[in-house]
């Protein structure tokens, strides 16, 4: 029950409570700047407010009654901070539900003594202040009305519309007599569920959390610690992965007041000591980019944000002793995203850049929506100052995240349908929550929610659930990685082939057999970095089962639960063995099949499958083909490191015996033999075309692949001089073929057929270390 939740007499708050605080409300008083800087348009120009301070309305003017036909005077700072974002809004829901939510909590009071209706107020201005629509106002108004009164749910479904009922009803706890201590977990399940089909649940959730961690000091020690606890796995890493950065930034600090106090405090002395010193390096560099982009004439605003504790706790173990600079950061507000660039590019050109400090998420967003140029600039005694670039709406959205595109549910209007996105809807949902930009940009279902929504179902039970939840929370970078049709995966940084693959297909990936990254065959194991290209190679064999040693590359909870339910569900021992022990067979059976002789073709003689010479070995050495070399009486030898066919351009080395061999002018033995000083010799090609090669064959395993691979060599009117298979290596296995071609022209209508083998995914020319002395 929220109600316990009580006024704080701890050490200050990392932030100022808005309850005390005069200036503007949460990150936008971290702004220093000058109000009138130059360009900044009037709508972008907020006027300091004084806050409601909850506490000294009193009881009577918070329980008084009122008119019907105007606001209550509790609620009127809610209204003023609405309608500076939404000037044109109807304010009789809110009206109206403060009406019941006050009349429905009255008698209830929190531990402080204050009524109860002062906590749903103060989460509802907490909204406000970020932007949020009349709805979900409305429904933090009654958050807490169906869980700690009796109002019932049809009631506010009746009163309010289906909408507030489900916010509402998204945010209502389960009780503890129902579900004893799986309750937490189930409530949040629930509450993730309901965030699935509509965000505003969590944005709720989050100012409420917001509001009860200002107001916690009261409660025993061990309470608040469990209270920060939960905040710091769950609630920060939502808010995070939301883009409610203003709520996300006072939550850390909070938590960090109250969970490493020695450490808070040590920061806050840091803090103080700072704004003691007569002058400030942060300001004297904000206005000589003020002076650099007045003369190149873009119309900008450059303010002062100081970091907060957190932040400033974790650049001094970073950077060791801080510098003045290092307490802050510059913010450049301008209209457009080409004034962005424009930013960048003036103070690149006027300042000294940190070059290593710069990262572009305008043209590739986060997936949090945050949207952003960072760079750094150097003063002329040694001052660095980190700079962010951004425009107005781009700064709202970094704030206030998915509060800050209003309802995304919302049919758009006819006027908007006919209009062109511009740069507050681009990117926007439109009917049904759909976004033209795809899923790293919908708030109605980021790629991480609907990826966490797909793993809860498999949770067996809520303590499983509760700790996968805090630890999928904790990755808290994501990278983007490209499929083969042109879609595109959201992964945790860290994720391999093995999680694109449960990503993409979900239980289907038990038949994964492979991937290629950026167009290279890779093992499943394989580590994915951003931007990477994934094709995920499905196999045709309705045997084809995931591996146990999948699970030590399984990153994700999605890729782990599935893999743990098909190894519970089937614990035969095949289920537990590795994967070069099932594949042996694989291998060791094919060689018999493989020397079946072809009917429409010369038959291949090739060796045992389980030879284990090396693959880098020189191969057998071929016989001398039809070269002619501009040396008599010398005989030629095909070199076995590149074993180079017509029309290969070539060069000839002499070697002792009077030998000239030939290479591929490419071939890595070529340096080698000029480094050492052998005579170079040219070498053509006659008019012959018989020849030997040596190709290498890439693949995963499957049975008879050996079989199929030797039969459609033979089917080319190829003969097979030798062949050796590697042992298999996590599904991959290697084939290596000396062939003798009756005419080179073949050669790359064979490289075809056997690139055409089910299970094959590249064949290429081998090519192996020379020795110098060849």
């Amino acid at each position: 029950m929220s109600a316990e939740a009580t006024n704080p007499a701890t050490p200050a708050p990392a932030t100022p409570s808005p309850e005390l605080s005069a200036s503007p409300p949460l990150s936008t008083s971290l702004e220093r700047g000058d109000p009138h800087e130059q360009g900044a348009p009037p709508s972008h120009r907020r006027k300091s407010r004084p806050r409601i301070d909850l506490r000294r309305l009193g009881r009577a003017a918070l329980l008084g009654t009122t008119p019907r036909d105007r606001l209550p005077d509790a609620i009127g700072h809610v209204a003023e901070a609405h309608r500076a974002h939404h000037p044109d809004a109807n304010m009789e829901p809110l009206r109206r539900a403060y009406v019941l939510a006050e009349s429905s909590h009255r008698g209830q009071m929190r531990k402080s003594g204050e009524p109860y209706i002062t906590h749903p107020l103060a989460v509802t201005l907490i909204l406000a202040e970020l932007g949020a629509e009349t709805t979900t106002l409305t429904a933090s108004l009654l958050h807490d009305t169906v869980e700690d009164t009796e109002v019932t749910l049809d009631q506010v479904r009746e009163e309010f519309g289906d909408e507030v009922c489900y916010l509402v009803d998204g945010v209502t706890k389960l009780e503890k007599v129902d579900y004893g201590a799986a309750a937490e977990p189930e409530t949040f399940r629930k509450m993730l569920v309901a965030t699935g089909n509509d965000v505003r649940v969590m944005s709720i959730k989050l100012a409420d959390r917001l509001h009860n961690m200002r107001t916690l000091g009261v409660m025993r020690p061990e309470k608040q610690a469990r209270i920060a606890k939960v905040t710091r796995d769950v609630l920060i890493p939502l808010a995070e992965r939301l883009g409610v950065q203003a709520l996300k930034t006072e939550l850390e600090d909070l938590v960090f007041a109250i969970l490493h106090p020695e450490e808070y405090e040590h920061t806050r002395e840091l803090i103080v000591d700072n704004a003691s010193r007569a002058s400030d390096p942060l300001a004297e560099i904000a206005e000589e980019v003020r002076t650099v982009l007045r003369e190149a004439g873009i119309p900008a605003e450059v303010l002062i944000r100081p970091r907060h504790f957190v932040s400033v706790h974790r650049v001094s173990r970073k950077r060791g002793p801080m510098r003045g600079a290092d307490f802050g950061r510059l913010l450049v507000l301008v209209n457009e995203d080409a004034d962005c660039y424009g930013v960048l590019g003036e103070l690149h050109t006027c300042l000294t850049p940190v070059v290593s400090e710069f990262k572009d998420f305008i043209a590739v967003p986060k997936f949090n929506l945050y949207q952003s140029l960072h760079t750094a600039v150097a003063s002329g005694d040694g001052e660095i100052a980190e700079v962010l670039i951004r425009t107005h709406q781009m700064h709202k959205v970094a704030e206030a995240g998915v509060i800050a595109l209003g309802n995304p549910y919302a049919p758009p209007s006819e006027e908007q349908s006919e209009e062109q996105p511009d740069e507050e809807s681009e990117g926007r949902p439109g009917v049904g929550g759909r976004s033209v930009d795809g899923e790293r940009v919908d708030p109605t279902r980021p790629g991480w929610l609907s990826r966490l929504l797909d793993w809860q179902e498999g949770a067996p039970d809520p303590d499983t659930f509760w700790s996968t939840l805090r630890e999928d929370l904790a990755q808290d970078r994501e990278i983007t990685v490209f499929r083969a049709d042109g879609g595109s995966l959201g992964l945790p940084e860290g994720a391999s082939c093995v999680d694109a693959a449960y990503a993409q297909y979900g239980e289907d990936a038990h038949a994964c057999i492979g991937a290629r990254v950026n167009g290279r065959l890779a093992t499943l194991s394989t580590v994915l970095k951003d931007g990477d290209t994934v094709q995920l190679l499905m196999g045709q064999d309705p045997a084809s089962e995931p591996s146990r040693e999948w699970l030590e590359h399984a990153h994700t909870p999605a890729a782990r639960i599935a893999i743990q339910r098909w190894l519970a569900a089937h614990p035969s021992p095949v289920a537990t063995e590795e994967p070069a022990a099932r594949e042996a067979p694989e291998t060791t059976e094919t060689p018999a099949a493989a020397r079946r002789p072809s009917a429409e073709a010369p038959a291949a003689r090739p060796t045992d499958a389980s030879a284990t010479r090396p693959t880098d070995a020189p191969a057998a050495r071929p016989a001398t083909a039809n070269v002619v070399v501009d040396q008599p009486g010398a005989s030629v030898r095909l070199a076995g490191c590149c074993t180079p066919v017509p029309p290969d351009e070539v060069t000839g080395f002499a070697v002792r015996g009077g030998v000239v061999t030939v290479h591929r002018v490419e071939c890595a033995g070529v340096a080698r033999m000029k480094s050492s000083g052998r005579a170079e010799v040219e070498v053509r090609w006659g008019d012959t075309t018989e020849c030997r090669v040596t190709l290498v064959a890439e693949s995963f395993g499957r049975p008879h692949l050996l079989a199929d691979l030797t039969e459609a060599i033979a089917l080319e009117g190829v003969a097979i001089v030798s062949a050796t298979v590697e042992p298999p290596s996590q599904q991959r296995v290697r084939h290596t073929y000396t062939l003798q071609l009756p005419d080179a022209a073949r050669l790359p209508g064979l490289m075809r057929a056997m690139r055409n083998v089910p299970g094959v995914y590249d064949v290429s020319r081998a090519q192996h270390a020379a020795a110098a002395t060849q």
